[in-house]
Order: structure tokens, then sequence, then C-alpha cells
């Protein structure tokens, strides 16, 4: 079995932002890891798609994906580390501690180039797929 990894929302963006295709990114490298998503990175990510034809083709790829249900042990792991981090000053975006307990759920790296990740305990940032 690929090793899971989830996209965070800005690779999603940033692809799209230069006219690129992200899923067709993802979907060439399907036999090395296997995609999953979130309710915050669907949420994200959906919310700025301007063309309903595009938003439907972002909803059809995420509805394929492996999805990270955030039941109460995923809301409970991001409150666990927000209140750790901010013991220790690091006060990060909800969002980004969401998807983090999300990924640390499901064993999944995060693929980003969002900083706020590398500073989470435990949890396997990737910049990029190769």
């Amino acid at each position: 079995m690929a090793a899971a990894v989830l996209p965070d929302s800005n690779f999603y963006l940033s692809r799209a932002r230069a006219g690129v295709d992200p899923f067709i990114e993802l979907h060439a490298r399907a036999d090395e890891w296997e995609f999953a998503t979130c309710g915050m990175v669907l949420v994200e990510v959906c919310r700025g798609r301007r063309d309903p034809k595009v938003l439907r083709r972002f909803q059809e790829q995420f509805s394929i994906m492996l999805f990270i249900a955030t039941g109460n042990s995923v809301w409970e792991e991001a409150a666990r580390l927000a209140w750790t981090l901010d013991r220790q000053g690091v006060v990060l975006p909800a969002p980004d501690l969401l998807i983090a307990a999300c990924a640390l759920q499901a064993n999944a790296a995060v693929l980003t180039t969002d900083l706020h990740f590398k500073q989470i305990p435990g949890l396997r940032v990737l910049a990029r797929l190769d």
C-alpha cells in the first residue's frame, strides 16, 4: 500500500493560480502515494473557485479521495496541539492545527509549503512529491 499524503490547501491553490490542474499532478503520482483530504482542505480550496464548472471538477476529485473524517478524536487532538504549542509560544492558525490533526490520525504526511506545519511535533511534512 502506498504511503498516505494529505495535500494542504496551499498545494491546490498555488497550482490553480499557476493555471495547472492540481489533480492531474496527483493522479500522475497515484502509484506512489495514496492521497487524502479532509473537510478543512475542502472548504479552504472550494470557497475560492469562482467558475462553477471548476468548482464541480474540484468537488468531484475530492469525492474520490480518501476522506479523513473529523470526529471527536481529531478535534481533541487539534485542541491538544493548540494548547501545547501555545504554551511554547508557537501560536498557529486553527485550520492548520485541524489539518495536522487529521493527518496525524491517518498517519499521513502533509504536502505543503506552509512552514506552520513544520512546527507540529510528530507530523511528517513534504514540500514536494519527488
